[in-house]
């Protein structure tokens, strides 16, 4: 990679950088069992992920063909985000690769952020956690603005906050989600096939597909064409 072609490389989180199913998991069943509900499996649960918690506790009640009121869903939410706080990052791992792909992107001079649809203090929280902080010059999370992911705006946030071109970026995900937030915002999108979808990556069309984080640069680099 050439240090003179600077460009901005956007990360989603989960099932992306890092492998946080284990303990969002964890806190989705503390959730369930304070209704009384069977908890969810991590194989199942995968699927579920990635839409942010709102999303993966409505998922997981579903899926158990529970139904509750409005009042009581905020509660269950609430128990939820409580628990993932004290325990973000008990099992939580960066997927193989990461660390050193993130090192190589910064010694060429490269820009990254992160997009995620975590609310934007518990992805700082698992990124502080999991030593990666210093990596990302931006954190754009799903509270951080009043809409979130595949609406465009906080991939051009996260984008903006780093100093970064639009022309010059790439968004790496795991999801149709991911995808469809970077066709919004007109940038070429990397999909790694194994993270969290409902839909397999191989199978959403996007630009590059990877099955190690190592290949991502080489991908990148013919994607941005530099």
């Amino acid at each position: 990679m050439s240090a003179l072609s600077p460009l901005t490389i956007v990360f989603d989180l989960d099932g992306t950088l890092v492998d946080t199913a284990p303990d969002l998991v964890a806190a989705l069943n503390v959730a369930l069992a304070a209704e009384a509900c069977p908890p969810v499996s991590l194989a199942e649960a995968r699927d579920m992920i990635g839409a942010g918690a709102r999303a993966l506790l409505q998922r997981g009640l579903t899926s158990r063909g529970f139904t509750v009121s409005p009042e009581r869903f905020d509660a269950l939410h609430r128990l939820f985000l409580d628990h993932y706080r004290v325990h973000i990052a008990d099992q939580s791992r960066t997927f193989p690769n990461v660390v050193s792909v993130l090192d190589l992107f910064r010694r060429d001079g490269h820009k990254l952020a992160v997009c995620t649809n975590k609310p934007e203090a518990y992805a700082r929280l698992l990124l502080q956690a999991l030593k990666l902080d210093h990596c990302f010059g931006s954190v754009v999370g799903g509270d951080t603005l009043s809409v979130n992911k595949p609406n465009r705006a906080p991939l051009d946030a996260a984008i903006a906050g780093v100093g970064g071109d639009p022309g010059r970026a790439v968004m790496v995900g795991d999801s149709k989600t991911d995808l469809l937030t970077a066709r919004a915002a007109g940038i070429p999108t990397v999909l790694v096939d194994f993270g969290y979808t409902d839909v397999p990556a191989a199978e959403l069309g996007a630009e590059a597909l990877v099955s190690d984080f190592a290949d991502i640069p080489a991908e990148v680099a013919r994607l941005l064409k530099f």
